[in-house]
């Protein structure tokens, strides 16, 4: 099987260089900056699940996609969609399966009227990871999931291929009968993440220890009750652990879009929190919620750094 893994960022260079260690046929698709960097440097990986080293990663510009893969793994922030789906286009032929791990839905609409609805799975991941100085991926918990399926649901011999692909590889990776549900429920802890970190400008813990703990189940509820509206009510479990992340009181946790925000660049609050305020019917001047409350906080401070780089 022959994957094009889009990005070799930290979950794209983590999950690809995965699988190009277990000997897969992997191609990054990368801008030209990050491919020199990986011919000089290779692809490193240091995590608690083992470490690699990867020399001269294979790697492809976008103008050099010519053929269809079988597989394509798309991993881009989601204000880089719009680019990416356009790189990807010559890549995707009849039989190519996209597999999209962006967070949120709203990526799902774009993939399938540029694609064809047909070839686009559903897909998430949850890993904590970031790129270091000279481009290693650093992994810096003990968690690297990925779930995927087909976005109606049950089994079909694409998933069942991509499955064995992925077997042995040092990640979980999961073939879901209901990936809608699992992308709902990632989705509403992580708005509610970023929505309490980033209007504290703080850590879980230190939320917690300010006494906001019901600030934060205020906004899970608010992020459940849209999915449920949906039609993919959270399952309980799944709501007992996202409370349980977002009111533990030794957390370091913050969500990326706060570091985002720290590094005053741009951030996935619309496709995150605005697109979930949106399905709820609710952005007017009117709307006092703690989602709108967060997206406002959130994009007012994108405007300030947008001003001050002039």
């Amino acid at each position: 099987m022959r994957i094009l893994v889009v990005g070799a960022g930290a979950t794209g260079g983590y999950f690809g260089g995965r699988l190009l260690e277990i000997g897969r046929d992997v191609t990054f698709l990368v801008r030209p900056g990050r491919a020199a960097q990986l011919a000089e440097t290779g692809l490193s990986i240091a995590s608690p699940s083992g470490d690699a080293s990867l020399p001269n990663p294979p790697t492809a510009l976008a103008s050099e996609l010519r053929s269809p893969y079988d597989l394509v793994i798309l991993s881009c922030k989601a204000y880089d969609l719009a680019e990416a789906v356009e790189a990807i286009a010559p890549a995707v032929g009849p039989e190519t399966a996209v597999l999209p791990l962006l967070n949120g839905m709203r990526h799902l609409d774009a993939l399938d009227a540029r694609l064809g609805p047909g070839r686009v799975l559903g897909g998430s991941c949850f890993i904590s990871a970031r790129l270091d100085e000279s481009g290693g991926v650093v992994h810096v918990s003990d968690v690297d999931r990925l779930v995927f399926g087909e976005r109606p649901g049950g089994r079909s011999p694409r998933l069942e291929a991509i499955a064995e692909v992925m077997g042995g590889a040092k990640f979980e990776a999961v073939a879901s009968d209901r990936i809608q549900l699992e992308m709902w429920e990632k989705w509403v802890f992580l708005a509610s993440l970023a929505g309490l970190t980033c209007l504290t400008r703080s850590a879980v813990g230190d939320v917690v220890a300010a006494g906001g703990t019901d600030l934060a189940a205020g906004l899970l509820e608010e992020c459940r009750a849209v999915a449920e509206a949906e039609g993919y009510p959270p399952r309980v479990e799944a709501m007992r652990a996202a409370l349980g992340r977002l009111t533990d009181p030794g957390s370091t946790v913050s969500a990326s879009m706060l570091g985002d925000l720290e590094r005053r660049g741009r951030t996935e609050a619309d496709h995150i929190l605005g697109d979930l305020l949106r399905r709820r019917g609710g952005a007017g001047g009117g709307d006092r919620s703690l989602l709108r409350i967060a997206l406002v906080a959130v994009k007012a401070a994108e405007a300030r750094a947008a001003r001050a780089r002039g």
